[in-house]
């Protein structure tokens, strides 16, 4: 069957154009409405909540072709004035200061920025880091109530992933501890007119100036770490200061929230799977294919940010004018069953799982073998060492995230019988 191919309808109602993709019902349980785009098409005219309109890919074969799309950028240079008018959500001066980083960039500049931190992330410096990785998820479950009720969120899955990427980049002790989560959520719309704009400003504004203390500090240590190689990289003029100042954005919002929903996320599923769950719990061996299912079933990356094409195209039959937004839904083509049978159900044994969470093509993630680490290591610690772990409260009163791109929840109240 082609990317063309519709699969036989199921549903006769005929989907809106644009699809909106906004509300509770929507971001507690996507999957039924990207089943219904994936047997209409693999292209389809979406509506955000901010108001900014896009195309949105789903199906596996089409987001594959799509992440591999050399006509497609992901510069906004190349997005057009009907886009710009709406998405472009930070205020300027700081658009320009800290947009300029990895997942905006292509080639030639992003294959010369991309060198700068690929060492820092590979799998075998990884690899050697587990022990201080374990050290610092027993800290936290030891820091947790010595039976239950906890927040999983609060109480580790906010916390562990920072602590490690603080490990990773060098960011010092005395600067971690005073990084505040709620700056992450700049990346999250809040447009002109919203009445949390003030809020969204005061939090961008607030981590500006932690990123520049954070240039001062590497730059009178000059410690031999990735932020400190970055800060001498920008005073050799390999990188632009807005360059250096986004990486550092980039380091420190896209390397922790993502990860601390993959978590929830990944628990989620496997409370919702407890069968599974146990499974998982009394044979850790499984964990590393787990993790890869976990990933698949529910990708904390639930779309890709923007890419575009600099002239009229033709997108698997669809016509897409220039400038406008096309984001890949990567949580659609996990679900699709031309490519993954049963792909609604959790499979710990499903192999081989060639799953698209961390993206594909010269945009794939360069953490991804650092997320793995830690989800192996957050799941095997928090089965082994909370015996009986259960949702404490109902699946319908999980409040997930309205973040547009990614799913995950801000609290997560389990129960346990006791701590390990």
């Amino acid at each position: 069957m082609t990317l063309q191919e519709p699969l036989p309808a199921m549903d006769p109602e005929p989907l809106p154009d644009p699809v909106p993709l906004m509300g509770c019902p929507y971001k507690s349980d996507p999957y039924p409405l990207y089943e219904r785009m994936r047997e209409a098409g693999p292209v389809h005219r979406v509506l955000f909540p901010s108001g900014v309109r896009a195309w949105l890919v789903t199906g596996y074969d089409a987001a594959h072709a799509a992440l591999n799309d050399d006509r497609l950028g992901k510069s906004h240079d190349r997005g057009n004035d009907s886009w710009r008018a709406r998405a472009s959500i930070m205020p300027e001066p700081q658009h320009s200061r800290l947009q300029v980083h990895l997942l905006h960039q292509d080639p030639p500049k992003h294959t010369h920025m991309r060198r700068f931190v690929a060492d820092a992330f590979a799998p075998r410096r990884i690899e050697r880091l587990l022990p201080r990785f374990q050290e610092l998820a027993d800290r936290l479950v030891d820091s947790l109530p010595e039976a239950g009720p906890a927040d999983l969120v609060t109480g580790f899955a906010a916390h562990f992933p920072f602590q490690v990427l603080a490990e990773v980049i060098g960011l010092p002790a005395e600067l971690a501890e005073r990084f505040d989560r709620d700056w992450g959520k700049v990346v999250q719309p809040v447009g002109p007119a919203d009445p949390g704009r003030a809020l969204y400003e005061a939090r961008l504004h607030g981590l500006e100036s932690y990123i520049a203390e954070v240039v001062a500090r590497k730059r009178e240590h000059g410690d031999d770490d990735l932020l400190g190689r970055l800060v001498e990289a920008r005073d050799r003029g390999e990188l632009t200061q807005e360059e250096l100042d986004s990486m550092i954005f980039q380091l420190l919002v896209a390397g922790q929230e993502p990860v601390t929903n993959q978590i929830t996320t990944a628990l989620i599923a496997l409370f919702r799977h407890p069968d599974q769950l146990a499974r998982l719990r009394d044979d850790p061996a499984l964990l590393p294919r787990a993790v890869e299912e976990l990933l698949r079933h529910d990708s904390a990356f639930e779309l890709t940010t923007w890419r575009f094409f600099d002239r009229d195209s033709d997108l698997h039959g669809t016509g897409v004018p220039a400038g406008d937004s096309v984001i890949i839904s990567l949580c659609a083509a996990n679900r699709d069953p031309r490519r993954f049978p049963d792909p609604d159900a959790l499979d710990l044994d499903r192999s081989p799982n060639p799953h698209l969470a961390f993206g594909h093509g010269i945009h794939f993630c360069p953490g991804a073998a650092l997320a793995r680490a830690e989800l192996r290591i957050a799941l095997g610690t928090l089965l082994a060492r909370l015996p009986g772990l259960h949702l404490a409260i109902g699946d319908e009163d999980i409040e997930w995230i309205p973040s547009v791109l990614g799913r995950g929840t801000n609290r997560l109240p389990v129960g346990y019988d006791r701590r390990v």
